[in-house]
């Protein structure tokens, strides 16, 4: 019988030391974990693994096999490329906005649902959840149950929250419980994991759907952990002329052509200041323009979106050109 980690959904082997799934041959046959995720849970150990073509095995599964989805994006993460892969699933689904405990108040649920209509042409079910303050959690169960679905695939995008939450569902079980490895790494689940412990239906967790291009490389844990946020988004704003720039963690610099107000939806953790023409920074960078309408978002996939007041023309110095997305704004004039 093949036995799978519980922790990350890779199959257990005790050959091949440093790969998935190794665990040691006297530990392999009552270990419910690998090295790997033992380390992860008991040790926070960060470690990168690379799934290759994983987004399209994600979807070529799932369209396959599943009878209902919840995917997970939390609303800093809404962008075309989460929103495009969340559409590309065709069976029945709910689009879950994870996370909303980061959310500030100011931003209305029914504000969101609309805007994810116009925008992105978002029109099944959509729930908002977070985890951390229990809200909407039992009620995904309760859900399925009206719907007459007893399996469930949990999708979505690394760090949007899918192994918490299913962490979390388990535990209102009284069956033994075993726990998902989570970390802010990549890739940190590498299979498909069955649970069938959560009040009759079973859930099948994912791997993390991968973005194609990030603003941290894959051994800058520390920005990645600076850019998903612990606790509510306090929206900070700058004010900006022609001659004052944005910079965001030394990677990103932002130049307005006119007199402008900025507005960063994004961690509080992340690095921005104000810097000046004299100031040689990101001096060799590529340098390209966007034009921005008024009161428009521009989107920094994998870091959040900057709500940008009056129409102008954007200079970015930055290599990260494809991270970059302009929409009009979930915010109202």
């Amino acid at each position: 019988m093949i036995r799978k980690c519980h922790g990350c959904g890779a199959v257990m082997q005790s050959e091949k030391v440093g790969e998935l799934g190794y665990t040691s041959l006297e530990k392999i046959k009552d270990s419910l974990y690998c090295e790997r995720c033992f380390k992860i849970i008991h040790y926070n150990e960060k470690a990168v693994t690379k799934l290759d073509n994983i987004n399209d095995k994600i979807k070529e599964e799932v369209n396959k096999k599943a009878k209902y989805v919840y995917f997970l994006v939390d609303l800093l993460n809404v962008n075309e490329e989460t929103m495009n892969t969340f559409k590309s699933i065709n069976v029945d689904k709910t689009l879950i906005i994870s996370k909303v405990d980061i959310v500030p108040k100011s931003i209305k649920d029914y504000v969101i649902k609309e805007w994810l209509k116009s925008e992105y042409g978002i029109y099944c079910d959509v729930i908002f959840q977070s985890t951390k303050k229990n809200f909407n959690t039992k009620a995904l169960l309760r859900n399925l149950e009206e719907k007459g679905v007893n399996e469930c695939y949990i999708l979505g995008f690394t760090n949007a929250g899918k192994s918490t939450l299913i962490n979390k569902i388990s535990s209102f079980s009284e069956d033994e419980k075993t726990e998902i490895a989570t970390s802010l790494i990549p890739n940190t689940t590498v299979d498909f994991i069955e649970i069938n412990n959560c009040e009759g239906i079973k859930i099948v967790d994912s791997p993390g759907f991968t973005l194609e291009k990030t603003i941290y490389a894959d051994d800058e844990f520390a920005l990645m952990k600076r850019v998903n946020p612990r606790n509510i988004i306090k929206p900070v704003t700058y004010q900006v002329k022609e001659i004052s720039s944005i910079l965001i963690e030394d990677k990103i610099r932002l130049q307005s052509n006119v007199k402008n107000s900025l507005t960063f939806y994004m961690s509080n953790d992340v690095l921005i200041e104000r810097v000046f023409p004299n100031n040689v920074k990101l001096k060799d960078k590529e340098c390209f323009i966007l034009d921005i309408p008024n009161n428009s978002d521009l989107v920094i996939r994998s870091l959040g979106f900057i709500n940008i007041k009056k129409a102008c023309k954007l200079e970015i110095n930055s290599d990260l050109k494809e991270l970059f997305e302009v929409r009009k704004s979930m915010f109202r004039d």
